[in-house]
């Protein structure tokens, strides 16, 4: 009985397609320009950051932590980045009060309940737009509603609207259309079986997103929300629109309410102030400042890292 000859698999037939075609010049020419564009970042990116590090050393070596727990001041020798840290913390704070429950609640709306029309597709094609507007755009809103709102309702003391509330609107403003993106592809990767599933024991749909679908998209909708208040802590050109001090003040004994509606600064708002004046100390404070950003910015990065993945494991 004659034996009849194995068919060849669709996987033997690929591989065998691919080993034996020769490779083209556009095969090697296109990922080796990848390659050589990669390692010219990096390149690039380690020169600052050496550079950076060697001009903060110089401050650190001679003040040591002290440049970060004084206040400000005019004289390189005294002058330290404690009142601009605690500003960018607390814009931070009011942009996490206000943008992360309307971005979330938004992108709940949006993703579970609004219906697929023309009028939900138009919300969210300029909500992408939003997110892809300059920064300095929404400092010039800030200055046109925020400022003049906060002096309206007389919480501008006698900066003109010009305070901590009002950077905090600004930069929630600027963040709330990037939460709203992040947090609805967060949603949009939950399986609808799990919808499913949920329904077909009988819960409602608010049980189902409460207690099924927002508990399995929160690694990716707390790694977009962390890394959103990374970029708010980061900004500079919406503050100083907005009245960020640029130079020194002292809030000496004021209460809370008053450091609210008084002067504020923040840590990009402080290195760009140093990086203007003219003395090679003031260089040197700068670079400490720009080392300080990046320690706390890679913080909140490895908190979203941490976040993610503790949520991951539960499911």
């Amino acid at each position: 009985m004659a034996t009849r000859a194995a068919t060849p698999s669709t996987t033997d037939l690929v591989r065998q397609s691919i080993q034996g075609r020769r490779l083209g010049f556009g095969d090697i020419a296109f990922p080796a320009a990848l390659l050589l564009a990669l390692l010219l970042a990096l390149l690039f990116l380690a020169t600052l950051l050496v550079d950076v590090f060697v001009r903060a050393w110089d401050a650190f070596s001679g003040r040591g932590f002290s440049v970060v727990t004084s206040p400000l001041s005019l004289n390189a020798d005294t002058a330290g980045l404690w009142q601009s840290i605690m500003g960018s913390l607390a814009l931070t704070a009011v942009v996490a009060i206000l943008a992360f429950p309307i971005g979330v609640g938004a992108a709940i709306y949006l993703e579970e309940y609004a219906p697929d029309n023309r009028f939900t597709r138009f919300i969210n094609t300029n909500i992408r737009n939003l997110a892809g507007v300059p920064s300095i755009v929404y400092g010039i809103l800030g200055f046109t509603i925020f400022v003049r709102f906060v002096r309206a309702v007389g919480a501008g003391g006698g900066v003109y609207g010009k305070n901590l509330l009002a950077g905090g609107l600004t930069l929630a403003a600027l963040v709330l259309p990037i939460v709203i993106i992040t947090t609805a592809e967060a949603l949009r990767a939950v399986p609808s079986a799990i919808r499913e599933a949920g329904f077909g024991v009988g819960a409602t749909r608010w049980e189902v997103i409460r207690y099924h679908v927002v508990p399995y998209a929160a690694p990716g909708i707390l790694t977009g929300t962390v890394l959103t208040l990374a970029r708010a802590f980061g900004e500079t050109a919406p503050l100083l629109l907005v009245g960020a001090a640029t130079g020194f003040f002292s809030v000496g004994t004021a209460g809370f309410v008053d450091r609210v509606v008084g002067p504020y600064t923040a840590l990009p708002v402080t290195i760009f102030s140093w990086a203007r004046q003219p003395g090679a100390d003031f260089r040197s404070l700068t670079a400490a400042a720009i080392v300080v950003l990046l320690v706390l910015l890679l913080t909140a990065n490895a908190a979203a890292i941490i976040l993610r993945n503790r949520f991951e494991r539960k499911w």
